[in-house]
């Protein structure tokens, strides 16, 4: 109790906390887009199911720091540039994110409804939400390392994450994929964030609050758009 109500503590677990909300709202889009292609029925127990997956990877990969740091290691050197494990992880994990949100924009443009779609197995959502957990947690994981020492407290931020993202992702979900619009942007979203991705595995260095500024930026202005959409139509004019 005494460390918990250390303001430096303290600080650390409420800083922590909101960066891995923030990270986690990729992995929410993600869960959503993936879990629609079930029956309505089962799509509210994949999101769980994904992000308390999430949630166990995360924590596992903090009680085996020893090796999680081990990833960083250089294990091969192509056109110059040393890769790790870490970076090969952060590399097939952004191609997957491209080629799946492609996929999803190519049927989306296509015109085919989320219902006229063939309906995915549980398993087979799961093991692709599986794949991205590893990924995401991989970078969240990084990055709490990075701020905390106590590894308590980046697991108490990584609980109450995700307790928030289990209360909103039903929302999250419906909101998106009620708006044809707000889901083209969010697989957008997920393009910039595959693409960041692959710049992390090859040591480019693109800042994340770029990226969340411009995605929160767009969101606003399409909300801006779906509120003027929505008022009735001026009267006409009366004619001279």
């Amino acid at each position: 109790m005494e460390q918990l109500l250390d303001p430096t503590t303290l600080a650390a677990l409420v800083t922590l906390t909101v960066l891995e909300i923030v990270l986690g709202v990729d992995n929410v889009i993600f869960i959503s887009i993936v879990a629609a292609k079930l029956p309505r029925w089962e799509q509210e127990r994949a999101r769980r199911t994904g992000l308390t997956i999430a949630m166990f990877l995360r924590i596992g990969l903090l009680l085996s720091i020893t090796w999680l740091i081990g990833l960083t290691a250089p294990l091969l050197t192509i056109l110059g540039n040393e890769l790790s494990g870490r970076d090969l992880i952060l590399i097939a994990g952004g191609l997957f994110l491209l080629g799946k949100a492609t996929s999803e924009i190519h049927e989306l443009l296509e015109g085919r409804e989320i219902e006229a779609r063939p309906v995915a197995s549980f398993g087979a959502v799961i093991a692709q939400i599986l794949a991205l957990d590893v990924v995401f947690s991989l970078d969240s994981v990084l990055t709490a390392v990075g701020l905390a020492e106590q590894v308590w407290v980046m697991i108490a931020a990584i609980v109450i994450a995700v307790g928030v993202m289990l209360v909103s992702s039903g929302v999250i979900a419906g909101f998106v994929l009620r708006h044809p619009t707000i889901r083209m942007l969010a697989l957008a979203f997920l393009l910039l964030i595959g693409t960041a991705l692959i710049a992390d595995g090859v040591d480019v260095n693109i800042p994340r609050g770029y990226i969340y500024f411009a995605m929160a930026f767009s969101v606003f202005v399409e909300l801006l758009n779906m509120r003027v959409r929505g008022r009735p139509s001026p009267p006409a004019a009366p004619a001279a």
